[in-house]
């Protein structure tokens, strides 16, 4: 077996990557698919003045906006069909995954196995159009409360635009799961990725027109670059930290055959959540601002709370860093509890009659699990925190581009190396295929 990995290693190169062919093709899907969504972003809403929303834009891009607007992709500097984003997605998911946690019929939809799973995203499906078209509605009116940005305001226009922004919004939910079925890595978390990345370039060249001009001093330039490689790595060493538990498992008779024990580990992820708490947290963070995104400050009305709590969550402003901060954690722990069942681990483990030494198969191992993963769970969860929000101090202080800001590093570093991960297990299984298929022959030669 020892031999068979090794040759499988010695043989994953780039040869093997240019003979996968059914890599290459979701390779390629995904690309493709990515560049129907970055070309949407593109398409603005019909009966916008492009230079009055450049204006309003300029206005109140700082804060909650700005995040709104990197996980678009720029769509909403824009207000392109695509402007909305996959957020209401991920807020529909948010909700009904908290519900199958209080609603005892969704908690028993989520034990059914496959036909629960698609009823439950059948729901989150019908959550997002709601949501989608609650925030569409208040992008509207918001437009129309800007100055000259609307051309011919009124209920047409309101109407095309809540239709039109929904269906941006469920055309993207539905490229994400053509993506991760037949292409490459998450498709929801590549779609954001692609967003924040597609931003970069511009980014950069404002922060270096920024320093030409004497507005960012040299040594603040070069802080933020230092900063920005010491986070990747950061980010890289933790996401691939884990807690491994040790497994035993007893000698077994089968037939006039004795097999020996033997021992495995099963690995626990120091950061079991990946870049949900982040994402989720954020999309929660943009709700409240999204009727008033657009809105002038003499042009609110009724809405001033609205346009209050938006000043409240810009960046370095205590109640975003506290909302923010919190958020995050609670999902990091939410979103592992729904992951990673103790008590399932435990019941598989004594089923094949594995055991870790030292704890009672069964229940015992069960809570020692949950011990652990609780553990390891507040590490991870201190650890998004800080690489979120350090940044944002100094972006606050400093005003270079939010693209810079730790959440976004977080999610282009961990969905590169997720991906990459899959891509390497899609190579992994042709090269096995292909020993496989060689060994059949020479069985048959001989």
């Amino acid at each position: 077996m020892a031999s068979a990995a090794e040759q499988l290693a010695s043989n994953l190169n780039f040869s093997a990557f240019a003979k996968a062919e059914e890599l290459k093709k979701r390779i390629w899907f995904t690309l493709g698919a990515l560049l129907v969504y970055r070309f949407g972003t593109y398409i603005p809403l019909p009966g916008i003045n492009p230079e009055a929303l450049a204006q309003a834009f300029g206005n109140v891009q700082t804060g909650i906006v700005g995040l709104f607007n990197m996980f678009s992709g720029g769509a909403v500097e824009r207000m392109a069909i695509f402007a909305l984003g996959i957020m209401p997605y991920i807020s529909a998911s948010i909700i009904i995954q908290l519900m199958t946690s209080v609603v005892p019929s969704l908690e028993q939809l989520k034990k059914e196995g496959e036909q629960g799973r698609k009823k439950i995203n059948q729901y989150t499906r019908f959550g997002t159009v709601i949501l989608a078209t609650f925030q569409a509605y208040g992008i509207s009116v918001g437009l129309e409360a800007g100055s000259n940005i609307v051309i011919d305001p009124g209920w047409f226009f309101r109407i095309a635009t809540v239709i039109t922004l929904v269906g941006g919004t469920m055309f993207l939910m539905w490229l994400g799961e053509q993506i991760t079925s037949r292409g490459i890595g998450n498709g929801i978390s590549l779609i954001i990725f692609a967003g924040i990345v597609a931003g970069l370039p511009s980014a950069i060249a404002s922060t270096l027109e920024l320093g030409r001009q004497g507005a960012l001093a040299t040594p603040i330039i070069m802080a933020v670059v230092v900063l920005s490689v010491i986070v990747i790595g950061v980010i890289v060493f933790m996401e691939r930290a884990q807690r491994r538990l040790l497994i035993q498992y007893p000698r077994r008779q089968q037939g006039n055959k004795m097999f020996e024990g033997n021992t495995s580990f099963l690995p626990l992820k120091l950061n079991t959540a990946g870049v949900i708490p982040p994402i989720f947290a954020s999309s929660l963070l943009l709700v409240p601002a999204t009727v008033a995104s657009f809105q002038g400050t003499e042009a609110t009305g009724g809405m001033a709370w609205l346009t209050t709590v938006t000043a409240l969550l810009g960046h370095g402003q205590p109640a975003y860093m506290v909302l923010y901060a919190a958020l995050i954690i609670f999902f990091c722990f939410f979103y592992t509890a729904i992951v990673f069942n103790p008590s399932e681990t435990a019941d598989n483990l004594k089923k094949h009659g594995g055991f870790i030494p030292g704890i009672r198969p069964g229940e015992r191992t069960a809570q020692y699990i949950d011990h652990v993963l609780t553990r390891i769970t507040v590490v991870g969860a201190i650890y998004i925190t800080l690489i979120c929000l350090l940044p944002e101090f100094l972006i606050s202080a400093t005003g270079v581009p939010f693209y810079f800001g730790g959440t976004s590093l977080l999610i282009v570093v961990s969905v590169t190396m997720d991906t990459v991960s899959q891509i390497q297990g899609h190579l992994l299984a042709h090269q096995y295929e292909g020993l496989v298929k060689k060994s059949k022959l020479r069985g048959k030669r001989r």
